[in-house]
């Protein structure tokens, strides 16, 4: 994953990333909420979702230390980063605010 991972948050385009664990009851919680992001946002985001146990390398890299946590990046640039559940409306709000 790691030079996949570089030239994904490279791209110009907003690249939402979202540490979670298979069994991470948030995280579980925080999926349909990302995909109704998605579905207001469209193109101008994409969201990804990083499994931290089989990337614990790039977990590592960026201190991810409990599940969920989001990184926002554009142009390998971290933007934003907040760990826990958080609200459609909010997620959106803070995309929106680097579009």
């Amino acid at each position: 994953m790691k030079g996949n991972f570089s030239a994904l948050i490279d791209a110009d385009q907003l690249v939402l990333i979202d540490f979670s664990a298979e069994w991470c009851g948030p995280c579980k919680m925080l999926a349909p909420i990302l995909k109704e992001v998605k579905d207001e946002l469209g193109n101008s985001v994409k969201i990804v979702k990083i499994d931290v146990d089989k990337n614990q390398s790039l977990a590592n890299q960026y201190q991810v230390r409990g599940v969920p946590t989001m990184l926002l990046f554009r142009k390998g640039q971290q933007l934003w980063r907040q760990s826990g559940v958080l609200q459609k409306s909010e997620i959106v709000q803070v995309v929106r605010s680097f579009m």
